[in-house]
């Protein structure tokens, strides 16, 4: 699945999520420290659920909660590979290595039901208006146009000058993780916040309301 909408949240509120890269644990503290309602709310991910931090296999069930929406990031990409007769070195250079603790035939089975259900973009409708989600760009700088490769794995926006920054056109808003960074970031309509979760201890996590602000 390329693009997965969904309309306002007329129950409860809606949160998004950066990199969460094995750290279960530390986001289930977080949504309790803000009153998450699993009944009533909804939180969406910019991806990269695995990987790096010391609970990735536990990771791999959120997709199958109702109330967790994510898209897919690089190392979900980098790990469905892998385990699917592509670059297992590359992946285990990159977190990965996780994997050894389970049976390879089982967690391949599992991986590949779990990406069936990780849009490459997400769009939500809030408030204020729509918000894209999609794990480290829009390349082409047009909500809709995608492009999988680059737009899970780009620094671009980040790393141009401030003069060259350019809003994504077609959308309101768009929240991006992948760059980590020391405080979320905003380049014009886009906004960038994985906060490295796995090292820092910090996963960001925002009423999607404030995308706007």
């Amino acid at each position: 699945m390329e693009l997965q909408k969904f309309d306002r949240n007329e129950l409860g509120r809606d949160f998004v999520v950066g990199d969460i890269h094995g750290c279960y644990s530390l986001l289930m503290r977080r949504l309790n420290k803000i009153g998450f309602d699993k009944t009533k709310d909804r939180l969406f991910s910019v991806g990269d659920l695995v990987d790096r931090g010391p609970e990735s296999f536990l990771c791999l069930s959120l997709p199958y909660e109702p109330w967790f929406f994510a898209v897919r990031g690089n190392h979900e990409l980098l790990m469905h590979d892998a385990l699917n007769g592509g670059d297992a070195g590359l992946w285990m250079m990159n977190g990965g290595n996780w994997c050894v603790e389970h049976e390879l035939n089982d967690l391949r089975i599992l991986v590949n039901d779990m990406m069936e259900r990780l849009p490459l973009a997400i769009e939500v409708q809030a408030e204020a208006g729509s918000v894209g989600i999609i794990h480290a760009d829009v390349t082409s700088d047009q909500w809709g146009r995608f492009d999988e490769q680059r737009d899970v794995w780009s620094r671009d926006r980040i790393s141009r000058a401030t003069r060259d920054w350019r809003p994504v056109k077609g959308i309101d808003a768009v929240v991006v993780g992948h760059t980590i960074l020391e405080q979320p970031n905003r380049r014009d309509n886009v906004l960038h916040i994985d906060t490295g979760a796995f090292h820092t201890g910090w996963l960001y996590v925002m009423p999607i309301s404030e995308v706007f602000a």
